[in-house]
């Protein structure tokens, strides 16, 4: 009997190594795997920050950038043109070019006059 309790220990430690291998694999593609492609979408969009960007932030402000130093952007908003606060880049959720404010959208009916 004490030969039969020798041989199914090396199976169940290879049994819990493959399952601790498959559980670090999911939690590798369902936590790290996403979150690291969000960080480099959030350093794309910040690279391609520019002055005159329209940008909304964290707080749920809408402004436009005045001014970039290294880590500190100034942004205006409002009509009022006093009021411009400088912020952390961090602080910025989403940019809009001015070119994608101003394409117009092409209609149908605008295709078939092409055509």
């Amino acid at each position: 009997m004490a030969a039969t309790a020798a041989d199914a220990t090396p199976v169940g430690m290879s049994y819990y190594l493959i399952i601790l291998v498959v559980m670090f694999a999911f939690m590798y593609f369902i936590m790290i795997r996403p979150q690291r492609k969000q960080e480099k979408e959030k350093a794309a969009m910040m690279a391609a920050l520019a002055v005159g960007d329209s940008v909304r932030t964290t707080g749920g402000f809408i402004g436009t950038v005045i001014d970039i130093h290294d880590n500190m952007v100034i942004i205006e908003f409002g009509n009022n043109k006093n009021c411009r606060i400088p912020m952390v880049k961090e602080a910025i959720v989403e940019i809009e070019k001015p070119e994608d404010a101003v394409k117009p959208v092409e209609t149908k009916a605008d295709k078939k006059k092409k055509d």
